[in-house]
């Protein structure tokens, strides 16, 4: 094999010259970028921060009984956070919540309208695919160091790489949605004299919405799963005490932790599920 390794193809070399030339010639959009991202997420944490915790927490169990019309929901909700609150990670959560809050948007809004172009035009999922296949399966950790060295340390480099992560998943899933409507509902619109517009928002969407709902949990799940990497390029939240929890070898700290991020993964998915698992096509 000396032959082989002889001659290896610079790949790492090509890739890491790309990111220092990014960084020489182009640091002023990048720092920009870092500005921005990071002035409106601290925005928002200054904001839920600036709401007492406990009209917080009631203002979520409010949200539960509004969307679901569950007492058990409310119940769980409010029983969370102030579970979450009487173990002193309030702070923390609230930080948490707006990393996922700013992940999901981002996602949400470039993931939907490409998987509506892809199911409308396959080619584009032809080129997508292989590119959303790199990006679910990278290890995490390659993409947060170029992210690292052209945002620098912060929230912004840890929300672009929740972002890379986790927008495949509303792209694949608004696609399948959009790609399954029924020919004969389409041929339907098309009888009654509907636009391509018309077609997308009053038969398309609404058909594809449980998949598109999915892809929000989805999206969600995948962000909470990014915390603790976040923290360690200096992104604040509840990944910030399990690293320190696992730098200390305290376990007592880090189920705590832990079991924070578990409590606000189950609210949010419970949350931002549809009412009774509908499925697509079923009557509403």
């Amino acid at each position: 094999m000396d032959w082989l390794t002889a001659h290896k193809i610079p790949l790492g070399s090509w890739i890491s010259g790309g990111v220092d030339l990014l960084n020489e010639h182009a640091w002023w959009l990048f720092d920009f970028v870092s500005l921005v991202i990071g002035g409106a997420i601290g925005w928002l944490i200054d904001l839920m921060k600036a709401c007492p915790p406990l009209l917080l927490i009631a203002l979520f169990g409010l949200l539960a009984w509004v969307l679901h019309r569950s007492w058990r929901l409310t119940l769980l909700v409010v029983a969370s956070f102030l579970l979450i609150a009487n173990l002193g990670y309030w702070n923390e959560t609230v930080e948490t919540l707006a990393l996922v809050v700013a992940a999901t948007a981002a996602c949400m809004l470039v993931g939907v309208p490409l998987g509506i172009l892809a199911a409308h035009r396959p080619w584009v999922m032809t080129v997508l695919r292989p590119v959303l296949d790199l990006m679910q399966t990278i290890p995490t950790f390659v993409y947060l160091i170029p992210t690292l060295i052209l945002f620098g340390l912060g929230v912004v480099p840890g929300l672009i790489s929740t972002v890379i992560f986790a927008l495949p998943a509303p792209i694949r899933l608004t696609q399948l949605g959009i790609a399954s409507v029924p020919k004969p509902l389409l041929e339907a619109g098309e009888a009654f004299g509907a636009t391509r517009w018309q077609r997308l928002v009053k038969v398309e969407l609404p058909y594809a919405l449980p998949q598109i709902m999915a892809g929000l949990t989805q999206c969600i799940m995948l962000s909470l799963s990014m915390v603790v990497i976040a923290a360690l390029v200096g992104a604040d939240g509840l990944g910030k005490p399990v690293v320190r929890a696992l730098n200390q070898v305290n376990v007592a700290r880090g189920f705590e932790a832990g079991l924070a991020i578990v409590l606000v993964a189950i609210v949010l998915d419970r949350l931002c599920k549809q009412p009774g698992g509908r499925g697509p096509g079923r009557p509403r």
